[in-house]
C-alpha cells in the first residue's frame, strides 16, 4: 500500500529549545495553565512563589532532570465509563511551555478538515463543513477507531514526533511525558504483521485522557492517515475529530472500499476501526456529528443533550437551595451549554428547559409555573440569570 510522505519547508523543528525555557514562555504557560482554576490551593501555593517554581522548572528541564509527578486519577460516565488523569499544576505549566512554542509549527502540516484541539476549528466548524457537504453529496460513512488513546503506540508515536522534530532536547521531552502515562483503562493493541509473541507483549500502549499534550499527540498519531485519506485515496469529503471520522460520497460502494483500505492503514499503525461502530447512511436520513443531529437543511441537538442538561440544571439548582454555589458560579455552566445548543435550531427546546426551575436560596429547587424562558430566582438579593 502507498504511503504519504510529509513534507513541509518549515519542519523539522529543530533549535526551539531555547525558547521553551525563555521566561517570558515560562510565565506565559503558568498564565494559561492557571486559567479558570485560580481558587485551586495547588494553584495559589505555586503563584505565591511563582519565581521559585518557574525557576525550578527551568532549571530541571535544562538539566535532564525533570519528571512529570503522579496524576490524580478518577473516572467518569459519558455513555461509556471514561479514565481522567489530571496531572500536577507544574507538569501542567511544563506542557502549556512545551505546547506554546511546537504546537503552531507542527500544526501547519495537519490537513484542513482535522477540527479537535485547533485554533480556528473545533466542534461548529466540523458540523458546518459537515452539513455544506450533506447538500452535496448522497451518503455518509460514519467510523470511528477503537479505544483510540488506549491503544496509541508509544514506539510510533516517538517514531512519528522523531520525524517532525529533530531538536534532541525537545524530543527528551515529549519521550518523558510519554513514559509518564499512566496504564490505560481498557488498553488495547493490534498484532501487526511480523510481530512474535514477545514483541507484541512489550509494545507499551495508551495516552492519558486529560493531558494537555494527549490532544496534540492525538492528531500527530493520525497525521499520516489524514494524508493518506487526502492525498492517496483522494476522498473530497472526509472530515475528522479525534477518532470520529466521516466520509461522504454519491456511491455506497464507493465509501465501502474506502473504509476498507483505511482499516489496512490503521492495522500499520496499531489501531483499527471499531466493528459496531460502522454507520452508512443517506444524508436525508441525518447523522449524529459531535453531539448535533445533522440534516441537509436543518441541525438539531442531540437528545441526550438536553436530557443530560435538564438533569445538571436541577442538581445546580438543588446546590444553589442549599447554599452550596452562587448564582456567578453557576452561570459559566449554562451559557457554555446554551453556547452550545444555540448552534442548533433549538431556541424552543432552551426556553423549555430553562422555565423548568426557580433558583430559590434556603429552600428546596421547585419547577417553574410558567414558560419564562429564564431562570427564576427568588428570595435572594443576586440578580437572575439572563434570557437565551
Amino acid at each position: 500500500m502507498k504511503t504519504t510522505n510529509i513534507v513541509a519547508s518549515h519542519l523539522p523543528l529543530d533549535n526551539v529549545w531555547s525558547q521553551i525555557l525563555d521566561w517570558e514562555n515560562l510565565l506565559l504557560a503558568y498564565r494559561k495553565a492557571r486559567r479558570g482554576k485560580r481558587q485551586q490551593a495547588e494553584i495559589q501555593d505555586f503563584g505565591f512563589n511563582l519565581e521559585y517554581e518557574l525557576a525550578a522548572i527551568r532549571q530541571n528541564l535544562l538539566n535532564h532532570n525533570y519528571q512529570p509527578g503522579n496524576f490524580r486519577q478518577f473516572t467518569v460516565c459519558d455513555r461509556k465509563l471514561r479514565l481522567i488523569s489530571a496531572a500536577p499544576f507544574r507538569d501542567r505549566v511544563v506542557q502549556h511551555a512545551l505546547m506554546n512554542i511546537v504546537e503552531p509549527e507542527v500544526d501547519k502540516i495537519f490537513i484542513g478538515e482535522s477540527f479537535a484541539s485547533r485554533k480556528y476549528k473545533g466542534v461548529h466548524a466540523a458540523v458546518r463543513v459537515y452539513r455544506h457537504w450533506s447538500n452535496r453529496y448522497a451518503y455518509a460513512l460514519k467510523v470511528d477507531i477503537r479505544r483510540y488513546f488506549d491503544s496509541i503506540d508509544h514506539l510510533l508515536l516517538k517514531q512519528k514526533l522523531a520525524k517532525l522534530i529533530t531538536d534532541p532536547d525537545v524530543c527528551w521531552l515529549f519521550n518523558t511525558i510519554i513514559d509518564s502515562s499512566p496504564p490505560p483503562l481498557n488498553p488495547w493493541c493490534i498484532m501487526a504483521a511480523g510481530d512474535d509473541l514477545v514483541d507484541f507483549a512489550e509494545r507499551i500502549v495508551g495516552l492519558p485522557l486529560g493531558n494537555l499534550t494527549s490532544q496534540f499527540f492525538g492528531n500527530v498519531y493520525l497525521n499520516d492517515l489524514d494524508h493518506f485519506i487526502k492525498q492517496d485515496l483522494k476522498i473530497p469529503a472526509y472530515l475528522r475529530y479525534v477518532d470520529d471520522m466521516v466520509l461522504l460520497a454519491d456511491s455506497k460502494q464507493r465509501l465501502w472500499d474506502w473504509c476498507e483500505q483505511i482499516e489496512q492503514f490503521l492495522a500499520i499503525e496499531r489501531i483499527g476501526l471499531h466493528p459496531h461502530k460502522k454507520m452508512l447512511v443517506p444524508v436525508t436520513t441525518g447523522i449524529d456529528v459531535l453531539g448535533y443531529r445533522v440534516f441537509p437543511n436543518s441541525t438539531r441537538l442531540s437528545r441526550n443533550s438536553g436530557y443530560k442538561f435538564r438533569r445538571k440544571l436541577h442538581r445546580l439548582a438543588n446546590a444553589y437551595s442549599e447554599e452550596r454555589m452562587t448564582l456567578n458560579a453557576i452561570k459559566p455552566h449554562v451559557a457554555g451549554w446554551l453556547g452550545h445548543a444555540q448552534q442548533a435550531d433549538t431556541r424552543g427546546l432552551c426556553k423549555a428547559i430553562l422555565s423548568e426551575v426557580y433558583f430559590i436560596k434556603g429552600g428546596t429547587a421547585q419547577r417553574s409555573p410558567g414558560g419564562a424562558g429564564r431562570f427564576m430566582e427568588q428570595q435572594s438579593t443576586e440578580s437572575a440569570l439572563s434570557k437565551p
